[in-house]
């Protein structure tokens, strides 16, 4: 009998250190969970240390209480979804052309604005096509585009008349 005794102690001693070897693991693990879950939702280094001794201070509870209280979205996500909206409001300016001097809404084909008659565009002197400001070669016909001056009162239609001075006299 004292054989199968010690059998049973050394079989529950060894099961008893392995459940506490197994749980010491898991208790780890979900620390480092709760670390690596942090630094990829949370961009404050200071809170990330935060959540990570929470997940390792309190064994178990941790990792569940930073689960209720994290941010919903990854990082990166974050990031991408304002790439996408600014990239979605650079079209839509795009599309919303306006007049610069009276703020019409115009065509992006238009040579001049159809209200004020503000010049807007030059014209391909080949095709008639409108050329973009800084294009060198129509991409319509190939033809180098010839720099063109813009009258000035195309440029001060529509604004204001310069305050005028006084003269201070002594």
């Amino acid at each position: 009998m004292p054989i199968a005794q010690s059998v049973d102690s050394v079989d529950l001693t060894l099961l008893r250190n392995l459940g506490i070897a197994f749980v010491v693991i898991l208790w780890l693990a979900t620390a480092f969970w709760t670390f690596k879950d942090a630094r990829r939702r949370i961009a404050d280094p200071w809170l990330v240390a935060l959540a990570s001794l929470l997940g390792l201070v309190v064994p178990f509870l941790g990792p569940v209480i930073y689960m209720f209280f994290r941010p919903p979205e990854y990082l990166q996500d974050v990031h991408e979804r304002d790439l996408e909206i600014k990239a979605m409001e650079q079209r839509l300016a795009e599309l919303d052309q306006r007049c610069p001097v009276c703020r019409a809404r115009v065509e992006p084909h238009y040579l001049v604005c159809p209200v004020c008659t503000t010049r807007l565009k030059q014209a391909c002197d080949s095709c008639g096509q409108p050329l973009d400001a800084l294009w060198q070669v129509c991409p319509h016909c190939a033809t180098p585009v010839r720099l063109e001056l813009a009258p000035l009162e195309d440029f001060t239609r529509g604004l204001p008349a310069p305050p005028r001075r006084r003269e201070i006299s002594e």
